[in-house]
């Protein structure tokens, strides 16, 4: 499968990583620009913050900032593939609805209000496992993907969920070590990968989200990810993401 970048664009005032935070419509539409140009074939748009400690947000706040970006980026890129980052059926419908929004990228290993949502909506899904270990995620992705299949949802991305529901250290190691085998296990359908200087990176290195050492950790991370299988890098350095794939396609060139 191609390589494919999907840049964060968050419209929060809280998430883990400054130089993410987007809000207002200048902000946004150079965020918008930047991916786009740096090589990101899919912007990402959280209104919520999912980081450890974040302030909840209501459903009336996350519509209101989505709709603000989401206005802002269809002005400006059109013909760019739109991804939402909520947990929330409500929300994904407005996205999708008034906004046309391709990608509904649901951190919470979803629930079947939101599967029966995607699928009427008719657009792809990003199934998140919060399973804190490869056997438990494919398990749950067998009978996971067979639900959103047979409701009719015909694009499913699998992701790991690095960060959510396992330990900071050795969990998330120990699922990028074996993640191959879910590629193996599921070789048809995309594997998304958002490790982008999360605190398995930034924690093991001494450093902060902020710091070049985050960045370099996540590049040799996506690396790995990618020899894994990963097809789709979520990131916040779009470049650098782009730098990494064409690292990994020179190592992995065939004469």
């Amino acid at each position: 499968m191609e390589k494919v970048i999907m840049g964060i664009l968050n419209c929060t005032p809280d998430s883990f990583y400054e130089g993410s935070r987007k809000q207002t419509a200048d902000d946004i539409a150079a965020r918008a620009d930047e991916i786009v140009s740096e090589g990101g074939s899919i912007i990402d748009v959280g209104a919520f913050s999912t980081r450890p400690g974040a302030t909840e947000v209501s459903e009336e706040e996350e519509m209101r900032r989505l709709r603000t970006a989401l206005e802002v980026i269809r002005r400006g890129h059109d013909g760019v593939t739109i991804s939402v980052d909520t947990f929330r059926p409500s929300v994904a419908r407005m996205a999708v609805e008034e906004y046309g929004v391709q990608i509904i990228n649901d951190v919470t290993e979803g629930c079947p209000e939101m599967y029966s949502e995607v699928a009427r909506l008719g657009v792809g899904y990003v199934l998140m496992s919060v399973q804190p270990t490869v056997e438990g995620m494919i398990a749950n992705f067998r009978s996971e993907v067979a639900m959103l299949k047979s409701l009719g949802v015909k694009e499913v991305m699998l992701d790991p969920g690095f960060g959510f529901g396992k330990d900071i250290i050795d969990g998330n190691y120990a699922v990028l070590r074996d993640m191959g085998r879910i590629r193996d296990e599921f070789p048809e359908l995309p594997l998304l990968v958002g490790v982008s200087r999360k605190r398995m990176i930034w924690r093991l290195l001494g450093c902060t989200p902020q710091d070049a050492e985050a960045l370099q950790g996540t590049m040799l991370v996506n690396l790995m990810a990618l020899e894994r299988g990963a097809t789709v890098l979520r990131v916040h350095d779009v470049k650098a993401a782009a730098d990494t794939i064409k690292m990994y396609e020179a190592i992995n060139v065939k004469h």
